[in-house]
């Protein structure tokens, strides 16, 4: 059996309507499909302009198009050092199982580190039970002494217009 080449590369504009399709397919697994409001021309600008807001890769399997990794730099007071943080990590079905995943999480801590981040941080939904039985074998532990908190829409309208 022939070893499967996975190449782990930067996102470049021309691949915008393939993350844009693999964000949809992400929506689509976590149930939150009627969220997603991207548009190619937002995401464009979201990772391409300046400044770019975020980074991605996209990780290819004998050429095919199998995941993606979308993810920015937070700060850490504490450490007074950046953090990575992954926004969303994606493997398409038809190529699970082959540590693809894995690949792009160690991609991203080579990333962080070579970047001199003291921190790479991301979610996962209470529900997806295998996305935390695999982040946790691989040493990521849940913060259960935070809670985040998120304001959106209406709610953030209202906020910005102050007192």
């Amino acid at each position: 059996m022939q070893a499967t080449a996975l190449r782990i590369e930067p996102a470049t504009p021309a691949d915008v309507p393939l993350l844009l399709a693999m964000i949809s397919e992400l929506a689509v697994y976590e149930k939150l499909e009627d969220q997603v409001v991207a548009d190619e021309q937002k995401l464009r600008e979201a990772l391409f302009g300046t400044p770019a807001r975020a980074e991605a890769v996209i990780a290819r399997s004998d050429d095919q198009p199998a995941a993606f990794a979308l993810y920015f730099h937070n700060f850490s007071t504490f450490l007074a050092r950046p953090g990575l943080y992954l926004e969303d990590l994606y493997v398409r079905p038809a190529f699970r199982g082959r540590a693809i995943g894995k690949s792009l999480l160690v991609h991203l801590a080579q990333l962080a580190v070579q970047r001199g981040c003291g921190r790479f941080e991301w979610a996962v939904l209470d529900w997806n039970q295998p996305a935390r039985s695999f982040y946790e074998s691989l040493g990521a532990m849940p913060n259960s002494e935070w809670i985040n908190y998120r304001i959106a829409g209406e709610a953030l309208r209202r906020l910005a217009e102050g007192p």
